[in-house]
């Protein structure tokens, strides 16, 4: 049996490849029905998002030019399920036949590479392009049977620690501070309410423009703990509770809680910068950030969250935002403020083991740039 092994070279190629980009970029298995003698691996944060290993026989131009269909075809797939604009595919042939005498890399964002053993991977430009390391990374003293073993044993090890990760990361937690938020909204409305102070409290307390610029800048934070019925602080508080205590867990409390007060304050000022004399109050600014924030979150894990992005977070945003502009009384430039907010403080803060620190410094930056823009419309252009 070790023999069988040995001699098979594609088989042991084959296994090199899956264990480089596994092991070492951490690809993922693509799950493909109906497509045989070919692995197909994806990476959203590589440069070159998906690789194919393709250990089928291609004989001729024809069958060459079937496969590119094939995979341009699948690619569109992909691409509608992970929210990608431009994917790059790398095709590793390993079965080439002589009778191709096609350009194999007509297409850019289809790279095709022929082949047949160890060398030819170092003589080709395209990986050593997209992946340099590849070559002094396939490098092993074990032979045969060990050899499989430990190939083997490295992507189930690689996996079953990828496995744990997700477990921990969207395994149900409980919600303290989304929790403790939702009791301070609530507090807030029944305690006035109860001891005759509710109309003193909101006059107080509401996102009022003018109050604002005279140096009441605590309105902007109060505003957002304040509602004008209990209907009004049912919808919000039951928002809360879904979406908070989705981004409490995937973010961690601290982020959630940054997210949640700066989406809350810059909600406050574009409503005051549109809202003139007029007074608003309520959550929705801060409850539109933790969207946006579930949308950032989602964007980086589309591959387990693409359809459920699709199908019910974009379009509740979206549907939340047209109400918004139909019925009367909806501070939606307060929606729009902290939705803004909500992605761009996100970014800042990062996902944790996804977002690069040059990402997460553009985050800030663009952060801190809205911010001074927000902070000038609202105390300088509309005063």
């Amino acid at each position: 049996m070790e023999t069988e092994i040995m001699l098979d070279d594609k088989n042991v190629l084959t296994m090199k490849l899956l264990h480089y980009f596994i092991t070492e970029k951490n690809y993922n298995p693509i799950i493909l029905q109906g497509v045989e003698n070919e692995i197909w691996l994806e990476n959203l944060d590589e440069d070159c998002k998906v690789v194919r290993i393709v250990s089928n026989y291609i004989h001729n131009n024809e069958q060459f030019n079937f496969d590119v269909f094939k995979t341009k075809r699948i690619i569109k797939k992909i691409k509608k399920k992970t929210f990608s604009f431009n994917i790059n595919v790398m095709s590793i042939f390993l079965d080439m036949g002589e009778n191709v005498t096609k350009e194999l890399n007509e297409d850019p964002k289809l790279m095709c590479i022929n082949v047949k053993d160890e060398t030819d991977i170092k003589k080709s430009d395209l990986i050593k392009k997209n992946f340099p390391d590849l070559s002094s990374k396939m490098k092993y003293s074990e032979k045969g049977v060990e050899l499989f073993a430990k190939i083997t044993g490295d992507i189930n090890e690689h996996n079953r620690q990828d496995a744990s990760k997700l477990e921990q990361l969207f395994k149900s937690k409980v919600p303290y501070v989304t929790y403790f938020l939702i009791a301070v909204n609530v507090i807030l409305y029944i305690v006035p309410l109860i001891l005759g102070q509710y109309q003193e409290v909101l006059n107080m307390w509401c996102v009022h423009g003018p109050s604002i610029r005279a140096g009441q800048y605590y309105r902007l934070i109060t505003g957002a703990f304040l509602h004008g019925s209990i209907w009004h602080i049912f919808f919000n508080c039951y928002a809360l509770k879904i979406i908070g205590s989705q981004i409490e867990s995937f973010m961690g409390k601290t982020k959630f809680l940054i997210i949640y007060f700066y989406s809350a304050i810059m909600g406050s000022l574009l409503s005051m910068t549109f809202a003139g004399d007029g007074a608003s109050i309520g959550a929705s600014g801060a409850i539109f950030g933790l969207m946006g924030a579930l949308i950032y979150f989602g964007y980086y894990y589309r591959v387990y969250l693409g359809n459920v992005l699709k199908s019910q977070i974009i379009p509740i945003v979206i549907f939340n935002l047209v109400l918004g502009f139909i019925l009367p009384g909806v501070d939606n430039f307060g929606h729009i403020g902290g939705l803004i907010g909500g992605i761009l403080i996100s970014r800042a803060l990062g996902v944790k083991d996804k977002t690069t620190t040059f990402e997460k410094g553009n985050g800030w930056i663009m952060a801190l740039i809205f911010t001074i823009f927000i902070v000038y419309v609202a105390f300088v252009y509309s005063a």
